[in-house]
């Protein structure tokens, strides 16, 4: 019997962990390569992951809502032939790193060099994520130095924020008694927090309230919105659009289109072909901001916002937009935004955006001020088709006529996009709208 190590694979740019939500299979099940074994959490969306071996199931590394970090194992199968355990190589580098001394009492001591051999994290009492290893690790922190710092996560737990506080009031620290300074102010701030939040809840429980703790993706959603508005300088330009001739062309077609192609055809491909027309004009609206380097990127990477049934958002990406046609477009839509309310959407599948469009007027809304997707520098908001009461020139002669008009909200980052390209842009998707061919064949 040999047993075979399975692997948390990579699940996508920037993704170092995730979250494991059940296990699809039991202890002695038989198992074949790419049954799925595991479904798992990221940022934004929920994937199962399958076998890389057939055999028994023969040990669960992990339990329902640990935290296991990509390349890592997670499971093992038992094979036919010897009684060994098969896993990847891992080489560990061993670096020497020069320790800055102390000054107590204005001397300075002798500066000492110690090997960076890995510590051994596990020692400690306390639960740490992977995202808060690596941190630890790259500062040389010990087992001591994480015994000392106060988790502010779920049963105490050493989030992100603390553990750079920390590396940030120890590299201040002159004097022996600082750290234990630190630690007594940061109970002291602890200790106030948990009675505020005792006396806030108390005084809002009642028969009449129900309170609820924010899910996974509800959290993951707060704090990117959070970052976002504290990250750019939002700036949000509005313009008004005539979709009639696009209103009278889908009419006439849709059925054909539906016929010819089994695909539906709906507006959101027809706005998406806009705007990826639009954004090879303005190669600044697909970038993003390093410190104060413009990263320029090449790809249209175009994701379109979507409320999930349970009234959370994801924001699936269509790659390269401005590369498809309409009919290519319309069944991206439509494939991503069907297995967007399965939750069956893949984590490439949701990474590499350079650019959004949020559908506001699937909600009935005319208008709103969307949030910049960061690290993105922009995002178009489009709202309901309305018809309405137009003055409308043809000849040199003006008349009110009834015509199918949308309102487009674009919000960017003042930090890159000035008013003249961010308002510009938007005037140009308009144009391309309000220039739609309704000869067009299908």
């Amino acid at each position: 019997m040999a047993l075979v190590e399975i692997l948390l694979p990579a699940m996508g740019e920037g993704i170092i962990e995730a979250t494991l939500i059940s296990w699809m299979k039991n202890e002695g099940d038989v198992i074949s390569v790419d049954e799925n074994l595991i479904e798992v959490a990221t940022d934004k969306v929920n994937s199962e992951v399958p076998s890389t071996a057939s055999g028994i199931l023969h040990k669960k590394l992990f339990n329902d809502n640990d935290v296991i970090a990509v390349g890592k194992p997670f499971a093992i199968i038992s094979t036919d032939g010897d009684a060994t355990i098969s896993s990847p190589e891992v080489k560990v580098e061993r670096t020497e790193e020069k320790i800055i001394p102390p000054v107590v009492d204005n001397k300075i001591h002798t500066p000492t060099i110690i090997e960076n051999k890995t510590v051994d994290y596990l020692k400690t009492d306390k639960f740490l994520s992977p995202l808060v290893q690596n941190i630890a690790k790259e500062e040389g922190l010990t087992n001591q130095d994480l015994e000392s710092i106060i988790g502010s996560g779920k049963e105490g737990r050493i989030t992100k924020d603390d553990i750079l506080a920390y590396i940030n009031a120890k590299s201040n620290i002159h004097t022996p008694n600082a750290i234990t300074e630190h630690k007594i102010e940061m109970q002291k701030v602890e200790i106030k927090e948990t009675t505020i939040s005792t006396t806030n809840n108390a005084s809002i429980s009642n028969e009449n309230t129900n309170i609820v703790p924010m899910d996974r993706m509800r959290k993951l959603i707060a704090d990117h919105m959070i970052k976002s508005i504290q990250t750019s300088a939002h700036v949000c330009s509005f313009i008004e659009a005539d979709l009639t001739n696009i209103v009278t062309w889908r009419n006439e077609n849709k059925s054909k289109f539906k016929e010819k192609y089994g695909e539906n055809l709906t507006f959101t491909p027809i706005l998406i072909e806009a705007i990826a027309k639009a954004l090879v004009e303005f190669p600044i609206l697909t970038a993003s901001l390093d410190g104060n380097n413009i990263i320029y990127k090449k790809d249209i990477n175009i994701g379109m916002a979507a409320a999930l049934p349970d009234g959370n958002l994801i924001v699936p990406v269509i790659k390269n937009a401005d590369m498809l046609n309409l009919l290519g477009l319309a069944k991206k839509v439509n494939e991503l935004g069907a297995r967007a309310k399965k939750n069956q959407l893949k984590p490439d599948e949701i990474q590499g955006g350079t650019y959004t469009m949020t559908n506001l007027g699937s909600f009935g809304n005319l208008f709103g001020t969307p949030i910049i997707n960061q690290p993105q520098v922009a995002i178009l908001g489009v709202g309901a088709i309305v018809k309405k009461p137009v003055v409308v020139e043809s000849n040199s002669q003006e008349s009110i006529a009834i015509r199918s008009m949308m309102y487009l909200s674009h919000s960017y980052d003042h930090r890159v996009i000035d008013g003249f390209v961010g308002g510009t842009f938007v005037k140009r998707v308009a144009e391309i709208l309000e220039g739609f061919d309704v000869n067009r064949e299908i």
